[in-house]
């Protein structure tokens, strides 16, 4: 059988490779390696396009998509039945915390101005003397899976009132679910976004959703653009009256001259919370169990069901 991956390096760091496996690498949906025969396990490229689901049809023997992302949204649902789609559920853990609790930080403490000011060599105390501060904050996470754990592990030793939330509550873990948002909105004073994009989570931070927000509050969305109503976020903050980072945006990558730009209360990158040198030796460490796994006709983990 053969596996394709998208990055040279990735052929040491699968690990052990099993007997009558053949290894190559597919970097692009344009750049295949070898007859598509003979394909039973894909490793798609990180962050990869809608382009990249139609090259599944074009592998007959394909078995197994085993994605480098934490997100399947481009993927659930449209790929045919005999094969099982696999998310990278776990790598990102750290990295997409990392940029939560630096975005978080950098937007409170006010670092995005100190960096023009830099720039300008501009000392700018008397101006923003006093910055503001995490500790004694009120947290919101919008996603209770293993990112949003690794991202309240992150936040609790800042002095932070830490709540959860996922689709349905979880009392006995003091989780609440997506029908509590409307009372838990006006108390959080951080909203961190961390749930994966689907039919039910489009949009879901909609103009109720930021209308419902603490005046001053910060939005962070570190899930997936279509996640919230980019009119409605432009609208609102806008006002002034609540603010945002964001490492992803709708559209994606944000066009020159969009409003979200030149907010001076909306901290942009772009879209690099899972973007580090960690990355490849964690992912193609799940990639290569879950080969060896495959191989071994035994149980795979991270398996996409509805979208999750």
């Amino acid at each position: 059988m053969k596996v394709w991956i998208p990055h040279s390096e990735g052929l040491e760091l699968l690990g052990e490779i099993p007997d009558g496996v053949t290894v190559e690498i597919a970097p692009t949906p344009d750049q295949l390696p070898s007859d598509p025969a003979g394909v039973r396990f894909w490793v798609p490229p990180f962050l990869a396009q809608g382009a990249a689901v139609p090259v599944a049809a074009k592998l007959p023997d394909l078995r197994v998509v085993q994605l480098l992302s934490a997100g399947a949204d481009i993927w659930a649902g449209r790929l045919p039945a005999e094969v099982t789609l696999c998310d990278a559920r776990g790598v990102h853990d750290s990295s997409t915390a990392e940029w939560v609790v630096a975005a978080v930080l950098s937007y409170l403490r006010s670092f995005p101005l100190f960096a023009v000011a830099q720039t300008r060599h501009e000392w700018v105390y008397d101006r923003v003397n006093p910055t503001d501060e995490l500790a004694g904050k009120r947290v919101l996470i919008v996603g209770a899976g293993s990112i949003g754990a690794a991202t309240r592990a992150r936040l609790a030793p800042f002095e932070v009132d830490l709540t959860m939330v996922a689709r349905t509550a979880r009392p006995a873990e003091g989780v609440y679910g997506v029908d509590d948002l409307p009372a838990l909105l006006p108390e959080a004073d951080v909203v961190v976004l961390l749930i994966p994009l689907t039919d039910a989570t489009r949009g879901l931070v909609d103009a109720g959703f930021l209308a419902a927000m603490a005046d001053g509050a910060l939005l962070v969305n570190a899930a997936r653009g279509p996640v919230v109503d980019t009119d409605a976020l432009v609208a609102e903050v806008t006002t002034g009256r609540i603010a945002a980072a964001l490492d992803v945006t709708e559209p994606e990558p944000l066009p020159p001259g969009h409003p979200l730009w030149d907010l001076p209360n909306v901290l942009l990158t772009p879209h690099v919370g899972g973007s580090v040198r960690g990355l490849l030796p964690r992912a193609y460490r799940l990639a290569g169990a879950q080969l060896r796994r495959f191989v071994a006709g035994t149980p795979l983990v991270n398996e996409v069901v509805d979208g999750y």
